[in-house]
């Protein structure tokens, strides 16, 4: 089992960066594919994905270009690196563990969850 603790959330002004911090708790998390979330609402939206070695990685539309994901295993976290944020960036942010080593793009692939960090970007 893994335990999922993200961090780094905050306000800030558009056109500002932040780093978001996803620490794992657990055995094994090397084995696991890794993703970002947001969440407005009820709406849960992929943001990014990795792979188990960090080799693979995927971004969304809306974020690819500002937007860069990573791992560091020896450290079990993961990271979510955010430049240039627009107000429409705002929303609760998680991390999830996928089995298997992969991820996806569907919240439904992931099996274990952060409790997620707040971000918003003012106009």
């Amino acid at each position: 089992q893994v335990q999922l603790v993200e961090s780094g959330g905050g306000l800030l002004q558009a056109g500002g960066s932040l780093r978001l911090s996803c620490a794992a708790s657990g055995r094994a998390f090397s084995s696991y594919g890794m993703g970002w979330f947001r969440q407005v609402g009820k709406a849960r939206e992929f943001v990014a994905g990795t792979s188990w070695s960090g080799d693979n990685t995927y971004l969304a539309d809306s974020v690819k270009g500002r937007f860069t994901i990573s791992r560091d295993n020896a450290k079990n976290t993961v990271y979510l690196q955010m430049n240039s944020l627009k107000p429409e960036d705002t929303a609760v942010y998680y991390c999830a563990a996928a089995r298997g080593g992969w991820f996806g793009t569907s919240s439904a692939q992931y099996d274990y969850w952060g409790q997620g960090t707040q971000v918003t970007v003012s106009s």
